[in-house]
């Protein structure tokens, strides 16, 4: 029997950020950031989107006088060491809010950021606290938070942000791998702009694009599904399935590349709230990989995703017409299992299209005899729980489906 509607929420509770999406709309930083009471912001950035004129002086010229100073030192790692340096930055900044500005670690680094400058603990005690916990506590009065993207992982429209520590930060004695949530951290504004998306290279776009795509996915299925996430998702998922395909094809293409950072945008609205989440199965494996290998995520979601559907379409219905229709399969007329494989292979399709890898041996530093541990931390994963009702993966289950993905 078709799944209607999980067994999820009846209550929809989101905050969102203010929404700016068009070519250019950076321009217009400066009116919003007056419209919330932000005086001067720190702008938080990698190394390369710092010395990139492409991507840097619109936002500057955005911010105007708003703009209080540049920190340049973000890394893929999501150091804590560099949250606490940009937190220095921050006060010597006299800023009163943080604007990140590039891909998810820069996001997550200034979320960071913000927490450690909305209090007066030492270094010290924020690396023995994550030591510790793995997390840090939040304060209240965190500082207001501005996302510029210019990847397609999702990851701007989220009240959470991974965060790690190693020895040679001077924080921690053993390396720590963990996280920072809370309401506060959800951004104050997020501005899409598509001008600044092309100038990533179509390498980083297209790891990343699996990895928002992947976030429609399981917001359909997801027990914490609502209709609100329902039609948002569906409409993201449609405008990724058409535009990604077009965008790999011509790089250039102004109108695909717009539907796509439109589509990335309505697949994360409403995913991550106050109750929890709907990124389930697909980012636990992705989660479980990238723990144990140097595999990027985006690289992991494309590997592992039609054989993490397959796996959950032989347990439960999981949505699978609904998700037919929204990746433009014709659902009319289908069995069950005719529905489930139109869904995978309309993944597999926008896996192919952008030329991602499809098979886990080709990931230099993973090998099979990891799999128990990768399956281990799958398992352990908070985000399986937001699986479809009555799914109930194993470490058994998990292995084979890694057998299956080798």
């Amino acid at each position: 029997m078709t799944e209607l509607r999980p067994d999820g929420t009846d209550r929809f509770e989101y905050d969102s950020p203010v929404l700016r999406f068009d070519r250019g709309v950076v321009d217009s930083l400066a009116p919003e950031l007056d419209r919330q009471g932000i005086d001067s912001v720190l702008v938080v950035c990698g190394e390369t989107v710092g010395n990139t004129p492409e991507v840097i002086d619109p936002v500057l010229d955005g911010l105007g006088d708003r703009l209080g100073s540049v920190f340049a030192e973000t890394t893929p790692e999501k150091r804590l060491r560099t949250a606490v340096d940009g937190a220095v930055a921050m006060r010597e900044a006299d800023a009163d809010a943080v604007l990140s500005l590039g891909g998810g670690s820069s996001l997550d680094t200034a979320k960071a950021v913000a927490v450690l400058a909305a209090s007066d603990r030492s270094p010290a005690d924020a690396g023995g606290e994550f030591a510790e916990r793995g997390t840090l506590s939040i304060p209240d009065g965190v500082p207001p938070i501005v996302a510029v993207p210019t990847t397609l992982a999702g990851a701007d429209l989220s009240q959470v942000a991974g965060l790690t520590a190693a020895p040679a930060g001077g924080l921690v004695d053993e390396p720590v791998s963990g996280g920072i949530g809370d309401a506060q951290l959800m951004p104050a504004a997020a501005f899409y702009d598509p001008d600044l998306f092309a100038t990533t290279p179509w390498g980083v776009l297209a790891g990343s694009a699996m990895n928002g795509f992947d976030k429609g996915i399981e917001t359909l299925y997801a027990r914490t599904a609502a209709p609100v996430t329902d039609a948002t998702a569906t409409r993201g998922l449609s405008l990724l399935r058409d535009g990604l395909p077009a965008l790999a094809e011509d790089h250039d293409d102004g109108e695909a590349l717009e539907r796509v950072v439109e589509g990335t945008l309505l697949v994360q609205y409403g995913i991550s709230r106050p109750d929890g989440t709907t990124l389930s199965l697909i980012h636990a494996f992705g989660h479980g990989l990238t723990a144990h290998s140097t595999v990027q995520q985006g690289a992991a979601h494309a590997i592992v995703a039609p054989h993490v559907l397959r796996y959950l379409f032989e347990r439960v219905d999981g949505r699978r017409r609904l998700l037919a229709e929204a990746l433009g399969a014709d659902a009319e007329g289908r069995s069950d299992d005719a529905l489930a494989d139109a869904v995978v292979e309309e993944v597999v399709a926008v896996r192919d299209a952008l030329d991602l890898p499809s098979q886990l041996r080709t990931i230099e530093d993973l090998s099979r005899e990891s799999f128990p541990a990768v399956a281990d931390a799958v398992v352990t994963d908070s985000f399986v729980d937001n699986g479809p009702a009555n799914l109930d993966p194993t470490r058994e289950d998990v292995e084979a489906v890694l057998d299956d993905a080798w």
